[in-house]
């Protein structure tokens, strides 16, 4: 699964429930406003107690109930229906909330999750899952594998609002066999098939049978059966979630989950510094200028992992689309030139950003897939900056200063264009910014717009009202990337926003899911690699390290390359003497 990364808060824990998606990435830089001593009148902080608790070494380490964690997060959720969401945010949240039928665990392995077992046919098109007895949801109704094939019928309906319907378009036939089996059969080979049960067609269906999804109240106080149930959402404000004593996995330690939706990176590094949030991605300033004191190694640990995650300038390719198919009618003017595209790409400095704005906390990106895994392609063409052959190829383009004011331009047309990125991400407001600084030297004249996360993502990526955006995505362990980069994906919602046409990849995506042999799909995701380096339908910049920070007392935490930290949140805990929010009868 792919979705849209929220890139500040660098946490990626995202693996819970949904294992494929592609997540659209911003800013997850997570910021916070002072927080009082009563959390939403459940829970109370004693800070002077927990920081004398926590300067004391020999406290026990034995795992205990209680405590509440307090997440900040740069941007609030849009919706808590996984099929719904395409933004890190929300899933992030429903994956606290509803299971899939398989998950990923640390070492990468695809293991049991509401499915207990599962068989695979011989010929690689028919997965039997066998599902957990006596699970239920949290309003008391048992789940089953008719809420599945409800869950399954929902996200191929056509009037379904969803960017991830394709990869089960490509069942043949879904079976729920009783009440705890529940089958699929695929027409032909699909490599992600096992992994792309997750929770995005794990839906309720006596709440949900004959009504409306994109209406349901569940979008904002969804039922689940996952280690947290949904407690409140207060919009621009916190999500809270408290602990599912039923959960099939068992009770979590946490008792609550508290999401604190702070829009800027640094009033949220304050935040936690006095105690009002536990955890948040740090900067690359904040990692490695500002957290070096005793006091914070005292009382909060940082970590830095590799996560599958980049960051792009996506162009937009399309001027005019037909309403019903997405496609393309009228080309760009000047994105639509691939001599114009690699200019730009030429003029970028990336380690200039990656340097100065990361401050070392990444690498170059090359492409759409991420360094460390075994899809990825290290020898695709690079752009190395060269001013001079941005503006050579500028010229043959047609590209020209004809009045003298320093701006290129052609048919009258200046060159000049706006970039888009979302607020509260330091990072990429930076990055943005020395991409326009960068662009001026060769003639081209950038603004810089920065939008709040959901009017970013619902009225100006769905709606394709842009010239040019920074975003990033976070993309699911297997490499599949159809739903980016096929070009039937351009629909409002779907993830070709960029309208990026090309047969040879369209050709390609489909032969790298249609095999299970793992040579043949290499071959075919390095080929797409060099033909996305030599077309750059977006200008690949970097790929950012991971860099959470967590309070001390919160013990269990394990991270992993490309998985992250949330995988086992239910296993974390806090020390009884360290506890800092007491619940409040």
């Amino acid at each position: 699964m792919l979705t849209f990364a929220r890139q500040s808060s660098n946490r990626w824990s995202c693996w819970r429930g949904f294992n494929r998606a592609f997540v659209l990435i911003i800013s997850l830089s997570t910021a916070c406003c002072l927080l009082p001593t009563v959390l939403t009148g459940c829970t109370r902080i004693d800070k002077e107690a927990n920081a004398a608790q926590a300067a004391n070494n020999n406290t026990t380490t034995t795992p205990a109930y209680g405590d509440t964690i307090v997440e900040g997060t740069i941007g609030e959720p849009s919706v808590l229906i996984p099929m719904l969401a395409g933004d890190a945010s929300s899933h992030n949240v429903a994956g606290l909330i509803i299971n899939g039928l398989v998950k990923y665990d640390k070492d990468l392995s695809l293991i049991g999750d509401l499915a207990e077992s599962w068989d695979i046919s011989k010929d690689g098109l028919t997965i039997t899952f066998r599902l957990r007895k006596g699970v239920r949801w949290t309003d008391g109704v048992e789940f089953t594998a008719h809420d599945v094939m409800f869950g399954y019928k929902t996200i191929i309906y056509e009037k379904t609002p969803t960017p991830y319907s394709e990869d089960f378009k490509q069942v043949k036939k879904a079976e729920a066999i009783n009440k705890y089996t529940f089958r699929v059969t695929y027409e032909k080979p699909f490599a992600p098939a096992l992994s792309s049960w997750g929770n995005l067609v794990v839906l309720p269906k006596h709440l949900l049978e004959g009504k409306d999804i994109t209406k349901s109240e569940l979008g904002r106080h969804p039922v689940g059966m996952g280690p947290y149930k949904f407690v409140k959402w207060t919009p621009g404000q916190e999500v809270v979630l408290e602990s599912n004593p039923d959960y099939f996995e068992g009770r979590p330690y946490i008792d609550r989950y508290m999401y604190r939706i702070i829009p800027d990176p640094a009033t949220m590094f304050l935040e936690l510094k006095a105690g009002g949030i536990d955890w948040m991605g740090l900067t690359p300033i904040q990692y490695t200028k500002q957290t070096n004191t005793p006091y914070f190694e005292k009382n909060f640990k940082k970590y830095r992992y590799p996560a599958p995650v980049y960051t792009y300038m996506g162009l937009n390719l399309c001027l005019k689309r037909d309403k019903t198919t997405g496609q393309c009618i009228e080309k760009h003017p000047w994105f639509s030139d691939k001599r114009v595209r690699q200019a730009i790409a030429y003029a970028i400095d990336k380690q200039e950003i990656v340097d100065g704005v990361l401050f070392g906390l990444g690498s170059p990106a090359t492409g759409s897939f991420v360094p460390n895994t075994w899809s990825y392609n290290p020898n695709v063409k690079k752009y190395e900056h060269n001013p001079e052959k941005a503006k050579q190829l500028l010229a043959e383009a047609g590209w020209k200063d004809t009045d003298g004011d320093n701006v290129l331009d052609k048919d009258g047309r200046p060159f000049e264009f706006t970039i888009l990125t979302n607020q509260g991400n330091s990072v990429r407001i930076n990055t943005a910014t020395i991409i326009q600084w960068r662009l001026a030297q060769i003639g081209i004249k950038v603004k810089v717009r920065t939008l709040e996360w959901s009017t970013f993502i619902n009225e100006f990526i769905d709606k394709r009202r842009f010239e040019a955006v920074v975003l990033g995505w976070s993309l699911g362990l297997d490499p599949d990337q159809y739903d980016i980069w096929h070009s039937s994906k351009t629909k409002e919602k779907e993830f070709n926003f960029v309208s990026y046409n090309n047969p040879e990849v369209d050709a390609l995506l489909e032969k790298g899911r249609g095999t299970f042999d793992i040579e043949k799909r290499k071959k075919a995701y390095f080929r797409i690699q060099e033909i996305l380096a030599d077309e750059l339908p977006y200008i690949f910049l970097y790929v950012p390290d991971a860099t959470p920070v967590v309070h001390s007392r919160f013990k269990g935490i394990a991270p992993a390359p490309l998985i992250g930290m949330g995988y086992n949140i239910h296993k974390w805990y806090v020390p009884e003497d360290l506890q800092r929010h007491k619940v409040i009868p």
